[in-house]
């Protein structure tokens, strides 16, 4: 039929020839060449690694070390003086405010003294008016014993003269110039002229003695309201709040007009010239905090050594407070209320192995590490001792210079080594 036609088979162009081989060579070779470099990469890839640059590494080391608690601490003035009101007053005015300097001697407040002052000039009319008395008492007496001496003078001369009188008597009786009737008379007048005379000088001392305990009575009345002069010019002084000693005023009563108690504080002045540490740690430790303990406390990376010095005996809220006395109370880094760390040594030892602490490097008693060995990294058990402010003991599993991978290997602990690169 003219629609059919007849064809024939020519041969490709070389070129054409050419790119429908190296097509069919791409299609099978490519393949093949990404089939082997699997197979050959594939065992690198499995195998766990680690880079270097991401990992923290140290040391073990031979040092002495030293287990510590860590506490807070804060910094207190060792000398804090408490001004108190010695007697029921009112404020009238505050001449110191919080953070101001005291002198020793300068009043910090002042108080409504007019109680105090006239109890203090009744006293001291008291004290006038015994003297007075004791005055009187000295002068009766004078007065007294000058009555007596002169009657006792008078009544020695009647009693001489009397006594002459009876001699003479006797002579004249004896020559039969004199009755005896006026003898006896003359006797007699004699011995009661002796007997008025020893009365008179017994009233002599009964005065002496009767004066001598009323000016004893008057003196320890007096005693008496010198001291309780003495008291209440003390109360008195005591009352203008004066400081004691050079410091500064960290509280103060600051509402003037009220009314202030016996015995309530007015005002508070710490000595900075030296200062201890006011402690505290969780009571879990109760069993391990002991008076006499060293301390380091750490102020700005300096280490200032001291010791426990006392440890309050109740627990409040599950904490433990202690004080903390400083070797060195007048450093220039301490300030008043400063916070601080506080670590309190329980135990220490001079040459142990030891080696730096890290989220590896934690805890107590058995665990394991990663140790690098060459480009390894071995998982290792260890076993750690005392712990310190920044290192750790080595008790088993490390030696001198192995290198102890720091970083967090939580991740890696069901491996026995990993390749660090």
């Amino acid at each position: 039929m003219w629609w059919q036609a007849t064809t024939m088979d020519r041969p490709l162009p070389d070129a054409t020839a050419r790119r429908n081989r190296l097509r069919l060579a791409a299609q099978i070779g490519l393949p093949a060449a990404a089939i082997i470099a699997v197979l050959i990469l594939l065992p690198g890839w499995m195998r766990p690694t680690v880079a270097r640059a991401r990992i923290r590494t140290a040391v073990v080391q031979t040092t002495p070390i030293e287990a510590i608690i860590s506490a807070a601490g804060t910094v207190t003035p060792e000398v804090e003086r408490i001004l108190s009101s010695p007697v029921d007053a009112r404020l009238l005015q505050v001449l110191k405010r919080p953070g101001a300097a005291v002198n020793a001697g300068e009043p910090v407040a002042e108080l409504d003294l007019g109680d105090s002052q006239l109890a203090l000039e009744r006293i001291d009319g008291n004290l006038a008016i015994t003297d007075n008395k004791q005055e009187q008492a000295r002068l009766a007496l004078e007065t007294s014993l000058a009555d007596l001496d002169a009657r006792i003078e008078r009544k020695a001369l009647d009693l001489q003269m009397l006594e002459e009188k009876a001699a003479s008597s006797e002579r004249l009786s004896e020559e039969g110039l004199l009755s005896q009737q006026s003898l006896r008379e003359a006797r007699l007048a004699a011995k009661q002229a002796a007997i008025d005379l020893a009365q008179l000088r017994q009233e002599r001392r009964q005065a002496e003695r009767s004066t001598a305990l009323q000016t004893q009575g008057l003196s320890l009345e007096r005693t008496a309201l010198t001291k309780e002069a003495a008291a209440a010019r003390r109360t008195h002084d005591l009352a203008t709040t004066r400081s004691d000693r050079d410091g500064v005023v960290t509280w103060i009563l600051g509402q003037e007009g009220a009314l202030v108690r016996r015995g309530e504080v007015i005002a508070r002045i710490a000595d900075l010239r030296s200062f201890r540490v006011d402690a505290t740690v969780s009571d879990v430790h109760s069993g391990r905090i002991a008076a006499g303990l060293p301390v380091h406390v750490v102020v700005n990376d300096v280490d200032l050594p001291g010791t426990i010095s006392e440890v309050r005996p109740t627990i409040e809220n599950g904490v433990i407070q202690f004080t903390v006395s400083l070797r060195e109370p007048s450093h220039r880094l301490l300030r008043p209320n400063m916070r601080l760390d506080v670590h309190v040594v329980t135990d220490r030892k001079a040459q142990a192995l030891t080696v730096r602490q890290g989220p590896s490097v934690s805890g107590s008693g058995k665990a394991e590490v990663f140790v690098v060995r060459g480009a390894r990294a071995i998982r290792t058990p260890i076993v750690f001792g005392l712990r310190g402010a920044n290192d750790v003991e080595v008790v088993s599993g490390l030696d001198a210079g192995d290198e102890v991978v720091l970083s967090d290997m939580r991740d890696y602990l069901h491996l026995d080594q990993l390749e660090v690169r």
